[in-house]
């Protein structure tokens, strides 16, 4: 009757024939289409043991025989209410999903169609400062020159966005990783930025051995010492660690010199779509909101420990090959 009607609350008792209210409740709460139907026992039974039993099995409230009528209704009153507001957190959930699956999907199309055109109008704007860059005066050299690292920011923008789509929607293979190549390589990518702010970066001689995937780590590194080149000092000196945690994940980190974080700053800092202070060079917003996404997806966790005056040291947490196996 339960299956087929789903009732909305169920009052039970224990000291039933053939299947005591012990084993009702069990076999209720194991079934798909009843376990979320509350269940209020109400025995004669008073003993701490008879309570725990009941509270093991799943019910969310014990009335002991005999009962005040008051009482009971309050009681009802009161789990009917919380068992409402469950099933409308669960349609707005529902609801929120399916919105951000739809934006995932626009913001796919929209960022993909973006693409090609942008990438014709700095290839011109590159055949241009080639070609003609050397007979223009110095304003409008400087004009073009803003052209095109707008156009190479816009791009870069556009590929975050397609990033941030794929991460939601894919599922990927944990293997092994070779963190020292994951690094490697998004150091190369960030050349031009460690050669142009001067700044010194510090790594370990060895890492220590993680799981994950290492086309999104390199985004995650980049993030960092991206940031870490735009935020630090002057020159910005960055330190690189990593360190095994007692519960199996390991800590990797990024430590720079800048003027580090207020607590206000650090606790908005991974939210998507946030920038902090848009007279520095923008940087922190989706791409940190990215690295948080990918670091939950691989298992781990995300955070920034710093100090105004102090530097700050971003990390981030994945399992460790014991924690695995």
């Amino acid at each position: 009757m339960a299956r087929e009607f789903s009732p909305d609350i169920i009052l039970l008792d224990v000291m039933m024939p053939v299947l005591d209210g012990f084993e009702t409740c069990h076999h209720l709460k194991q079934a798909t289409e009843t376990q979320n139907i509350p269940i209020i026992f109400m025995s004669a039974l008073n003993e701490i043991l008879d309570k725990m039993t009941a509270f093991s099995a799943g019910c969310v409230d014990y009335i002991t025989k005999p009962f005040q009528m008051e009482e009971v209704l309050a009681r009802l009153h009161t789990h009917l209410s919380l068992q409402m507001m469950r099933r409308q957190l669960q349609e707005k959930n529902k609801q929120l999903e399916k919105q951000n699956q739809d934006l995932d999907a626009f913001a796919h199309t929209v960022a993909h169609d973006l693409k090609n055109p942008l990438a014709k109008i700095t290839a011109s704007l590159t055949l241009l400062q080639d070609y003609a860059g050397p007979v223009l005066d110095d304003d409008m050299q400087e004009v073009l020159k803003i052209s095109l690292q707008a156009g190479h920011k816009m791009a870069n923008i556009i590929d975050e966005l397609l990033l941030l789509a794929r991460v939601r929607q894919d599922n990927v293979k944990l293997a092994p990783l070779n963190m020292a190549d994951i690094v490697a390589q998004a150091q190369n990518r960030l050349s031009h930025m460690t050669e142009a702010y001067q700044a010194e970066i510090v790594m370990p001689g060895d890492w220590p051995l993680a799981v994950g995937y290492a086309p999104w780590l390199e985004e995650v590194w980049a993030n960092y010492l991206s940031n870490g080149l735009k935020y630090g000092g002057r020159p910005p000196y960055l330190e690189l660690g990593a360190t095994p945690q007692a519960d199996g994940m390991v800590r990797f980190w990024v430590r720079d010199n800048g003027a580090g974080l207020t607590p206000n700053e650090q606790a908005i800092l991974f939210t998507e779509f946030t920038r902090l202070n848009e007279t520095q060079a923008p940087g922190y917003g989706v791409g940190l909101s990215i690295v948080r996404r990918i670091v939950g997806k691989l298992g781990g966790q995300v955070g920034v420990e710093s100090e105004v005056g102090n530097g700050s040291t971003f990390y981030f947490t994945l399992p460790g090959v014991t924690a695995v196996g």
